[in-house]
């Protein structure tokens, strides 16, 4: 299952040390060569000589062997590679990687490292909430890490609450998911919409809603790791994404949006339409701020364009997935939109399903093909259901 693959195992100082023979052992035992890295506290939790022979490899922990004076290369670590694994990640070394600190072996082989890193965060639930956890671990996404959230459950301190590292049966899942999704869709671009479109009013203000532009974001991160190119086209938005194969347009109106679909469709092999775009703006948009005089205001609005009704009036072989939010008869309005837009599938999600919905990290959809198979998902993480959404398209493609 993996093997032939190269996985460099970064242990660090937490109580959930201890778990990483389980992981070690499930990672050989399926075929992978794995090489650790452990940082000097974490040698309290676990035995290097446990380490060692459970990989069948040397532990490497100081720059230099003090016994024979040779250099432990982090260059050469970085570089074997396919997939660096930190787990546990520990709020300190959480915060070295996310600020770029290079003082151990660890963290000097993650900013070499060529590969995809993955990492496993344990700390105690105050620490995990924690603002600058928070902020930390949003960095290191930024930088294209994936991060397996921590459970909740009881903790080292007793409390009970998030921060528990997810169990080395489960982190192996997702390594396992890593290695066979990660080439699904090498050689297919995709067009992703994501966020709202603000229609100006005046320069001061708009109308919008309230999509925060995760799902978007996350469908976009779930394509480039599954091999795909990505184009993604966001309207106004928070939400920060990078990566070597994602060219990204910040657009702010439906025109906007429209006008860069266009320019990149007819290259594209699919496209997932996840952007609330505002179904009309006003006629005209007054040149100066309007100041507040009379008691009542009336502004003429006309409609916008329609950018995922477009893309399915000229759609050749592009696969095209669109959204459908609803606040009532989910299921009946999709499957009418499915077919006025000439969508291959509609991703349906209604506000009366509580976590689903704008600025939230969860959804609940429905899954409709244009066949009128339907699959109905659980209440998940946006990242897990934009997981969800890709295997789907790459199993149809």
């Amino acid at each position: 299952m993996l093997q032939g693959k190269k996985i460099v195992l970064g242990i660090t100082g937490g109580i959930a040390a201890y778990k990483i023979a389980s992981l070690i052992r499930l990672l050989i035992k399926n075929g992978a060569e794995v090489k650790c890295i452990m940082t000097s506290a974490s040698v309290d939790f676990i035995t290097p000589l446990t380490v060692a022979t459970l990989s069948k490899n040397p532990v490497s922990i100081d720059f230099w062997n003090k016994e024979n004076g040779e250099w432990t290369n982090h260059v050469d670590l970085g570089m074997w590679g396919d997939l660096m694994l930190i787990a546990p990640l520990t709020a300190n070394t959480l915060f070295k990687i996310a600020n770029g600190c290079c003082d151990n072996l660890l963290t000097a082989t993650y900013l070499s490292a060529k590969c995809p890193v993955m990492v496993a965060p344990a700390m105690d639930l105050d620490m995990y909430a924690h603002p600058s956890s928070t902020r930390n671990l949003e960095q290191i996404q930024k930088d294209g890490v994936k991060v397996i959230p921590a459970q909740s459950g009881e903790l080292a301190s007793g409390l009970v609450g998030q921060g528990r590292m997810t169990e080395p049966e489960d982190i192996f899942e997702e390594v396992k998911r890593f290695f066979i999704d990660g080439n699904k869709l090498a050689g297919k671009r995709f067009v992703v919409t994501a966020g709202p479109t603000y229609e100006a009013i005046d320069p001061v203000r708009f109308i919008g809603n309230h999509s925060s532009g995760k799902m978007g974001v996350s469908i976009a991160k779930a394509l480039l790791s599954m091999g795909a190119e990505v184009d993604l086209i966001l309207g106004p938005s928070k939400q920060e994404i990078h990566h070597e194969r994602l060219n990204r347009v910040d657009v702010k109106s439906a025109e906007d949006m429209l006008a860069a679909v266009q320019a990149v469709y007819d290259k594209v092999d699919g496209g997932v339409f996840a952007a609330a775009v505002a179904d009309y703006r006003p006629k005209t948009q007054a040149a100066q701020k309007i100041k507040k005089k009379a008691d009542s205001l009336t502004i003429e609005l006309v409609k916008n364009p329609d950018v995922l009704g477009w893309a399915g009036a000229n759609k050749k072989e592009q696969f095209l997935v669109g959204f459908a939010l609803e606040t009532n008869n989910a299921l009946e309005h999709g499957k009418g939109k499915l077919a006025r837009k000439n969508l291959d599938a509609i991703i349906i999600n209604t506000l009366e399903d509580k976590g689903a919905g704008f600025g939230g990290d969860t959804n609940k959809i429905t899954l409709l093909e244009k066949d009128n198979n339907f699959h109905n998902f659980e209440l998940k993480s946006k990242d897990d259901v934009a997981y969800d959404i890709v295997n789907f398209i790459a199993n149809k493609l």
